[in-house]
Formats: C-alpha cells, structure tokens, sequence
C-alpha cells in the first residue's frame, strides 16, 4: 500500500483482510484525531481573504502537504471551514513528521 511519507495515515500500521470471496484487502488502521490543544504551537497565523490551508501551511510548515497537521491543531474535520472566515486565528504546529 502506497502512502506518501508525509501523510497523516503514514504511520499507521497497515493491516490485511481477507474477504468471504477469497480475495484479500489491505488497509491502514483507524486514525484518531489528537485535542488539538495539547500539540505544541510553532505560531499563530491570521486568516487573510483569499488565504488557503494549504498555501498558510507550505508558507509555515514549508510543505503544502503538511495542511491536515493544521486542521488536527484547530480540531478541524474540514479544512475549507478554517479559511471560510478573514480574521480567524489557527494555530499552526511544530510539525510531526
């Protein structure tokens, strides 16, 4: 199974299933999101109109791919609604991969 290094499902351990049919299925275990509260903060970043998550993390977290690290730090399950609102403080972490 192929996941890029620096994915969020990339440390997860990868698992297999075999199927009624036969056939078997890699898949990676569940994820379960951290309080985002307890990750240690790089920075702060004030959302500008236009700005998008993944720009604010490349421009950050110097990798654009990086951007759920952010949405984990603000408890975010939708990365658009972090954006959504011009003015909005998020907290970026120090990043863990």
């Amino acid at each position: 199974m192929m996941v890029d290094p620096v994915s969020r499902y990339a440390p997860l351990e990868t698992v297999q299933m075999t199927l009624p049919d036969g056939r078997t299925v890699a898949y990676k275990r569940r994820r379960f999101l951290p309080q985002g509260r307890t990750l240690p903060v790089l920075t702060t970043v004030t959302v500008m109109n236009g700005d998008r998550l993944d720009l604010i993390a490349d421009r950050t977290l110097g990798n654009a791919l990086l951007f759920w690290q952010v949405c984990d730090a603000n408890n975010a399950m939708n990365p658009i609604e972090l954006t959504a609102e011009p003015e909005r403080t998020l907290r970026i972490p120090i990043p863990q991969v």
